[in-house]
């Protein structure tokens, strides 16, 4: 009986116990099973050298798995390589760009590469790409004097040239400015609101946070945990925030009453909430004669998340 084409329909990358190990012996992803739904916007999370590269090199059918098995677009990988990379647009490690040559003409050349490509139509799908990224002023420009963010843009607008069910994007706002950044990220938005599904990795947790509906976090080469980034917040108990004109009273009696990490900031005190209820708390505080302005719960955010299940901090700034 034939394979199936498709493990899941819905499924635009799925792998089972996919596991590539250098020839040193070094462990880079230990046997990973990853969900990607069709049309989600799916943050690939973890610290520099957590795995994140090998994996999407082995997605992309450039680097062979040690073992287990990787699907793209219902396809086995790298064995229908092929079949399925006309339909993903992928950004990885940086453009390739001819440095001698404008923005325009490294865009001409690689839709020129690209055999499915109409040549009649293609500086105008290249122009529309240019413009989608924010390049056609320096459209005319050599690449060579491009700054980094201008060279990632240029990267992306080639993977944008045709329409892709996928976009696969490593780090894709790497060397970019807050600006840069936010125009990647409502680039990327707008993408999957077109029905691209789009693959991100990133080490910044705000960045997966403000433009993600899924997430799989990656430590030392393993899946730790996957899912929808809301449910992945939630799952995570919040800081517990204490506002008061009484700040010392306030961390002494949240210690007495359990609080753990108990940070101060001048008339905040915030801290790790205990195992009981937290109406006991805020009473002793009142009893103790400390002057309680608000209290409450702070809403988990993904970097709690990972603190929590990992028992490590986080690079947040990159």
């Amino acid at each position: 009986m034939a394979e199936p084409s498709t493990a899941e329909p819905d499924t635009v990358i799925a792998t089972r116990a996919l596991t590539k190990r250098y020839r040193g012996g070094q462990l880079a992803v230990d046997g990973l099973d990853l969900s990607v739904p069709a049309g989600s916007v799916f943050g690939f999370l973890g610290p520099n050298g957590s795995g994140k590269t090998t994996t999407i090199r082995m997605l992309m059918g450039l680097i062979e798995p040690t073992s287990g098995a990787a699907r793209v677009l219902g396809q086995p990988m790298p064995r229908a390589t092929r079949t399925v990379l006309p339909h993903v647009g992928a950004l990885i490690e940086g453009p390739a760009l001819y440095g001698f040559l404008s923005g325009r003409d490294n865009l001409l050349r690689y839709d020129s590469a690209d055999p499915t490509a109409d040549p009649r139509t293609r500086r105008t799908r290249v122009a529309a790409a240019l413009d989608r990224v924010g390049l056609t002023a320096a459209a005319g420009k050599k690449a060579k004097a491009y700054s980094l963010g201008m060279k990632q843009r240029l990267g992306l607008a080639a993977a944008l040239l045709q329409p892709r069910r996928l976009l696969v994007l490593d780090e894709p706002t790497n060397g970019l400015d807050p600006q840069g950044m936010r125009e990647i990220r409502s680039l990327v938005r707008e993408l999957a609101s077109e029905g691209t599904t789009v693959f991100l990795s990133s080490h910044l947790l705000d960045e997966i946070e403000q433009v993600c509906t899924h997430v799989a976090v990656m430590a030392q080469g393993r899946l730790i945990t996957q899912g929808p980034v809301a449910e992945l917040a939630a799952g995570a108990r919040g800081r517990l925030v204490v506002t008061t004109p009484d700040p010392g009273d306030a961390a002494r009696v949240l210690k007495e009453q359990g609080v753990s990490d108990v940070v101060v900031t001048e008339d905040r005190v915030t801290g790790e909430p205990p195992e009981r209820d937290l109406a006991e708390v805020n009473a002793a505080l009142v009893t103790a004669g400390v002057r309680v302005r608000g209290f409450g719960l702070e809403r988990a955010s993904l970097e709690d998340a990972f603190v929590a299940l990992t028992g490590e901090g986080f690079d947040v700034a990159g």
